[in-house]
């Protein structure tokens, strides 16, 4: 199995666990947890994870330089990211927080040629744009998009989510080149859970333990294990060697994957719009992966 195939392949398992986050992260909210206590959860024992893995595993120093740009994309993909989510996702519903991520891969393709230089070429653009398309109609059929008061707010902050983690991908794909996806993600979590540590600490106090049922528990496992462990896991080693706009594009195939397990568990029918959108968004992907191949000069990074 080739470099390029185990890195879709990682994104497809990071895009199955985001799209089942949506619907996990929503239903610890606002009871048993507020969203700043469920952050400090997560952030917490993400911290805990990547430090004891580190240490397991790698045994690698970070030059000083690199600590700045580490604890600028702690605060970007792990702070203002999952904090802007949490408050986003607790007033808005996750049909219109998926919604507009559609548009992550749209900012990610921007950054990227701004700042670390990727190339954006036209069939890229169609790419993006077809599995934009195909999302919006897997989301948006047969369904009614709520736009009262506290959704348009929530929807405020998951825009700025969105924003803060594409801008995440774009500069934490330098510094995939030189260290381990282990030694990357130590010290990005520690200085996310810095700087959200003030702003979660009194809220975790307040936490009444008794009221959390085990199924609870449970979903605070996968939001902490799944969505933070193993899913920044495969997105690092995925980014050592496809570019960061088709890390982002991943985001269109969240729908299909949760369209397919719903018809797979008989709540749902397959119909002519869902095969129309998943042909769209399969098409995209082929245009986006195929860019890399039309690069001249290109040089493939190490693991």
């Amino acid at each position: 199995m080739t470099r390029n195939l185990k890195s879709h392949l990682a994104l497809l398992v990071t895009t199955l666990i985001f799209g089942m986050h949506y619907m996990i992260g929503k239903s610890l909210m606002p009871v048993p947890f507020q969203p700043m206590q469920l952050l400090f959860l997560r952030s917490l024992g993400a911290l805990l994870l990547f430090w004891i893995f580190q240490r397991w595993y790698v045994r690698e120093k970070v030059v000083r330089r690199d600590l700045w740009m580490l604890a600028l994309c702690g605060f970007l993909g792990f702070a203002a990211n999952q904090a802007l989510f949490y408050a986003g996702l607790n007033l808005t519903t996750p049909v219109d927080a998926s919604i507009i991520h559609v548009l992550n891969p749209v900012f990610v393709l921007v950054f990227a040629s701004i700042l670390i230089h990727e190339k954006v070429t036209f069939l890229k653009i169609i790419g993006i744009a077809l599995g934009a398309a195909g999302a919006l109609i897997l989301i948006l059929y047969g369904r009614m998009v709520n736009m009262s008061t506290n959704s348009f707010a929530g929807n405020i902050l998951v825009m700025l989510n969105m924003l803060c983690y594409a801008m995440y991908i774009v500069l934490i794909k330098p510094l995939v080149a030189r260290y381990h996806t282990m030694t990357i993600l130590k010290w990005v979590s520690f200085f996310g859970f810095l700087f959200i540590l003030p702003f979660t600490v009194k809220g975790i106090f307040q936490l009444d333990l008794p009221s959390v049922s085990f199924h609870a528990w449970l979903g605070v496992g996968y939001v902490v294990v799944f969505n933070s462990f193993i899913a920044y896991l495969l997105i690092n080693f995925a980014l050592k060697t496809v570019e960061a706009s088709m890390v982002s594009y991943y985001t269109y195939l969240q729908p299909v994957i949760a369209s397919v397990m719903s018809v797979s568990l008989g709540k749902d029918i397959l119909t002519l719009p869902k095969i129309i959108a998943a042909v769209l968004i399969f098409g995209g992907v082929y245009l986006v992966s195929r860019m890399k191949k039309n690069v001249p000069g290109r040089v493939k990074e190490g693991a």
